[in-house]
This record gives C-alpha cells, sequence and structure tokens, in this order.
C-alpha cells in the first residue's frame, strides 16, 4: 500500500389501492414491539420513480402490515399516529462501506455513538468493511433491540498482504472468519496472487464471500473472474483503463490508480462495464472520499465542517494532520482533475450499462463523519450524472438485490421490514432533502427528530475542545 493511500484508511401519483399484509410475506416481527401509523404522508416506495400521494402507512412490530389512501384507511386505535402531512416517506438507507469501531478504552460505547450517527441520517443498514470479534456480539445486540443501530452486516478482520502473506494463511483465515459467523471476507491490499486462488477456492467450499480493495498482484480481471461480491472504491479499474500507447510507471499509480489518470483512454470504459455486468460483480465507489482527496481545501478549514464536531477531537486532530501531509505531497492539481473526471465518467457509464451499484461512502474515514457523509456522497454520485432517483436506488432496493432480501426490504411495501425515513422534502426532486430526516425507524422503534437532535446534542457537547 502506498503511503498516500495509508493516510486515507414532485411526481404525480397514479392511483394504488389499500393492502394488508400477505401471510407470504419476508417480514418477521421486530424486537421493538407496537403500532404506528405515518398519515397523510407521500410515499416515495423506490419500486419505480414516483410519489403515492395522501397515504397512511400502518407499521405493526416493525413490519409494514397496511398501505392505503389517507381518506380510505382506518388508523388503528392503538396506534402512534404521526403527522406526514407535508413530508416524504421512502425506505430507510444503507452505508455499503461502513466501518464500526473496535472496543475503545475498554468499552463499545464510541461505537454505539458511531451507530447512532449513521441512523439520525436516515441510514438503516450498514455493511461492516472491518471487522472485529465485538461485531459479531454488536450484530446481535442491534437485531435484538439492546443497541440502536442500522442492521449490521460484518466482514472478518482485514485480510491483507500482512495478516494473510501465504496460500496456506489464506486459506486458514477464511475457514475461521467463515466458522466464526461473519458475513462476508474483506480483502485489502497486498495479497499475492497465490494466496488471492487460495482464498478464493476456499471462500466457495465454505460459502462465503469477499469483497474490498483489488490487490496489485490480483488486477481487476482476475477480480471479475472470481467474482468479488463488490469491488469497492472503483479499484483496479484506472489500471485497465491506460491508453495502449501510454509510457507509464504502473508501479506508481498513486491513491486508486490518482496518477494513472492522464494516461486513460476513456473509450475503454465500456469494455470495462460489460466485463463488470458480465461477471456480476457490483461496485461502491465511495466518490465523497475521492473528492475529499482531490480538493484543496485546507485542514483547517475540512475541520470547520458542522458534522466534525460529532468526532472526537484526537480523531479530528489526527485527520488535520494527516490532511496536512497529504497536501504537501499531492499530485498536481490536474492529474488529481482528471482523476474525478474519469471516475465520473466510470460510475455514469456503470449506472447506464446496468452494472450494479452500491451506496458507499466509507465512513467513519477522514473527514467522512458517519451519516452525514452519505449526503456527500449521494450528491457526488448525482454530480457524476446520475439522477436523484437512481442515486437512492443505490442505497435502497439495489441493496436489497446485493444481500438477496428482496421480500424483506429496499422499497416501502406491504409485508416488508419498516425500515423507513421520514423527510420535510421530495428526494426525487432534490436529493438534499434526504438530509436532516424529521424521525427514522429501525427494527420497528421509531426516532422523532427531537431525540435526533437532543442526542446529537450530546455528543457534540461531550467533544467540545
Amino acid at each position: 500500500m502506498s503511503a498516500i493511500a495509508a493516510l486515507f484508511f414532485g411526481l404525480l401519483a397514479p392511483a394504488v389501492a389499500s393492502g394488508t399484509l400477505a401471510a407470504d410475506k419476508g417480514c418477521t416481527d421486530g424486537p421493538h414491539k407496537g403500532t404506528f401509523a405515518f398519515v397523510d404522508v407521500s410515499v416515495v416506495p423506490m419500486d419505480q420513480e414516483r410519489v403515492l400521494e395522501q397515504m397512511t402507512v400502518i407499521v405493526k412490530d416493525g413490519c409494514i402490515v397496511q398501505m392505503g389512501r389517507a381518506n380510505e384507511l382506518t388508523v388503528p386505535s392503538d396506534a402512534t399516529r404521526i403527522d406526514g402531512r407535508g413530508k416524504f416517506l421512502m425506505p430507510g438507507l444503507a452505508e455499503m462501506h461502513a466501518h464500526v469501531p473496535r472496543p475503545r478504552n475498554g468499552t463499545m460505547d464510541y461505537a454505539h455513538e458511531v451507530l447512532f450517527l449513521y441512523v439520525a441520517n436516515g441510514i438503516t443498514t450498514i455493511r461492516g468493511m472491518l471487522g472485529h470479534p465485538a461485531h459479531l456480539e454488536l450484530r446481535g445486540q442491534i437485531a435484538r433491540g439492546e443497541v440502536l443501530g442500522p442492521r449490521l452486516w460484518t466482514s472478518g478482520p482485514s485480510v491483507n498482504g500482512q495478516s494473510v502473506p501465504t496460500a496456506e494463511a489464506a486459506r486458514q483465515a477464511v475457514t475461521e472468519q467463515g466458522e466464526a459467523g461473519y458475513d462476508f471476507i474483506k480483502i485489502h491490499p497486498g495479497l499475492t496472487r497465490e494466496a488471492f486462488d487460495a482464498l478464493d477456492a476456499v471462500a466457495d467450499q465454505v460459502e462465503i464471500t469477499f469483497a474490498g480493495h483489488v490487490p496489485t498482484d490480483v488486477g481487476l480481471m482476475r477480480a471479475l473472474a472470481a467474482p468479488y461480491a463488490s469491488i469497492d472504491h472503483l479499484d483496479g479499474y484506472m489500471d485497465i483503463l491506460i491508453a495502449d500507447d501510454a509510457k507509464v510507471d504502473r508501479t506508481a499509480a498513486g491513491f486508486f490508480g490518482a496518477n494513472l489518470a492522464p494516461h486513460v483512454d476513456e473509450s475503454k470504459i465500456a469494455t470495462a462495464v460489460a466485463d463488470t455486468r458480465a461477471a456480476g460483480v457490483w461496485n461502491v465507489p465511495t466518490q465523497s472520499l475521492m473528492e475529499s482527496f482531490a480538493t484543496d481545501e485546507s485542514a483547517e478549514a475540512r475541520a470547520m465542517r458542522p458534522e466534525v464536531r460529532y468526532i472526537p477531537p484526537e480523531i479530528r486532530n489526527g485527520w488535520v494532520e494527516r490532511t496536512k501531509q497529504w497536501l504537501s505531497d499531492a499530485p498536481p492539481a490536474d492529474t488529481r482533475k482528471r482523476f474525478i473526471e474519469v471516475r465520473r465518467s466510470l460510475i455514469k457509464a456503470l449506472q447506464d450499462g446496468d452494472a450494479g451499484l452500491l451506496l458507499g461512502s466509507d465512513a467513519p474515514q477522514i473527514w467522512n463523519v458517519p451519516g452525514f457523509s452519505m449526503m456527500r456522497e449521494l450528491e457526488s454520485i448525482v454530480v457524476a450524472g446520475l439522477s436523484p432517483y437512481e442515486a437512492l436506488v443505490t442505497g435502497t432496493r439495489n441493496v436489497a438485490v446485493f444481500f438477496g432480501v428482496e421480500d424483506e426490504q429496499g422499497t416501502v411495501t406491504v409485508g416488508k421490514r419498516a425500515d423507513l425515513v421520514l423527510l420535510s422534502g421530495n428526494p426525487l426532486r432534490r436529493i438534499e432533502h434526504v438530509a436532516n430526516p424529521e424521525g427514522v425507524m429501525v427494527y420497528g422503534e421509531w426516532i422523532p427528530r427531537g431525540k435526533i437532535e437532543a442526542r446529537l446534542a450530546s455528543i457534540a457537547a461531550a467533544y467540545a475542545n
């Protein structure tokens, strides 16, 4: 891994009939019991690009059990009524490149705060990309309602060139992580081709997937052939897009291939997209992280972002120092600009080519504050050419397809889990309306805006300096 890489580690509503919960639907009771009614709300179901106006959605024990016109559906007498007038209800979002802190000072208190930051921003599912044994118990605690947090899918500890230096070590790591109950394997840089091939073979045997970085010795085409479940950061793509006649030192690729950007032939993107789609490999671009890398914004200016107050001072100060170091060693501005341009073209081409995209920002990573960075990520991929609806699909319906739980989540539909976010504006018109939700429901627990603001204020006060 390079030193630089180490530094960053209103639409018309069609007619709709009222619905009730069918016995063959995928939702099961959540840990939090109770009945809630979102009354006279505009629903953004995310099954297609549409808004269902003047609806009532009834939730019982974490499941959507009824949905219909507000003037036709009777609200149960025992329901907690949530006024939806002028508001928009959509599925909760997913952060598909999340990090959950390890035990800190002997406790999981900081991890619990990070989980809350995700939920506070409407994120109801996360994929933890750097696992730890403590996360297995945490996953169960969240599911049982003992800890407030999003649904957690967790990798095992990092598999990289240092932790897995040989083929035998790779076989052992995959076997152990599968037996421990992790959801997938996280790959970091440095794996040799021999170790990766062994990992790939054993993963098939124990039926566990792998995702993450594409080690240099492995390369994108081998990653697609394996295949990876997802490639994160668009890792490996810059290398295969280099023009045939370019004279470039591929060993000096820099941060996710940034130094290669001036030598890219964009006509090669179409083939890369076709190969990705044929392989069935998903991509998590984490574009906001890359744009943070490319900007000349000072460390001091970044530290003034409002959401940074929710980060412990020692971590915040570390980000400042790392950014100063990065800015002193950064590639030329035109190289960084070209790097972002190529990535935007690739993201748009993957979307247009039906090669699956998943929403992820790599939080908490440098300046990517959990939950808040998702808004930056959504804005980044919209700038890359996706519509607000297409961007939101990457964090809702696509996620359900990726995990194979389409019957359980991803849309606002009778029979689905009530992982929901209530917004003050239509996100299909302006993606910015996703920010600052009016309330969030996860695992059947309703967290209104007032409760969100109170806990955010408490976290900020604890970290004030």
